[in-house]
């Protein structure tokens, strides 16, 4: 009787469907309004509000069992982003996030169990080397996520583009992706080698990681 309910509680939600599909075909999806502007610019205010706090730190590299601060490979600065303790943005965000996780969850069977996302800058002049989203001493990380909070009107030679390094018919493809606003990509954290390009105008997001286990 229970499957039963779950059947006719579900509905089909076209966004995440394709979603599915790119990833399923491509191993990535860009993904130009899953937030809306009006969200964007409240994610948009939060992040900057949270920066005149001064409570960024700079990235490192490694997890958290093992941290590096290395300038030459990546120079954001980075807030770690709690669900326990949101502002009404931070709410809005985790919302929208864990529906997508319970509909991945329910119609391709991924395991998804944890997450965890934080707020990026990346002021004048600094990138993120070539790398893959995951680490020898931990494999949980399944999905990798970021939404660009840019200002309106990014253009592309305010720098700090994506670059996904996919596999086409056993031949290395760039696959380049400006940080324009709401431009949400989500990507396979285990397989996609990417990088950020150097940046020639400030460059918000929020980046995080969907993990089993």
């Amino acid at each position: 009787m229970n499957h039963l309910f779950e059947a006719i509680d579900f509905v089909e939600n076209s966004l995440y469907e394709q979603i599915i599909t790119d990833i399923g075909t491509e191993q990535f999806s860009i993904v130009e309004n899953f937030f809306t502007a009006e969200e964007v610019a409240v994610l948009r205010q939060s992040i900057q509000e949270k920066h005149e706090e001064h409570s960024f730190k700079k990235a490192a590299i490694g997890n958290r069992l093992n941290e590096t601060i290395v300038k030459s490979i990546r120079g954001d600065v980075i807030l770690w982003m709690d669900e326990s303790h949101v502002n009404a943005a931070e709410a809005l965000f985790f919302k929208k996030i864990n529906d997508l996780v319970s509909y991945l969850n329910r119609t391709c069977f991924l395991g998804i169990l944890h997450k965890e996302f934080h707020y990026a800058i990346y002021p004048k002049d600094t990138f993120y080397k070539r790398h893959i989203d995951t680490f020898q001493n931990d494999d949980r990380r399944k999905l990798s996520f970021v939404c660009y909070l840019n200002e309106d009107g990014w253009l592309p030679e305010n720098g700090g583009e994506l670059v996904l390094y996919l596999n086409e018919n056993g031949e290395e493809v760039e696959k380049v992706i400006y940080p324009f606003p709401g431009r949400v990509v989500i990507f396979e954290s285990q397989i996609i080698e990417h990088e950020v390009k150097p940046v020639n105008t400030e460059r918000l997001s929020i980046t995080g990681w969907l993990k089993t286990r």
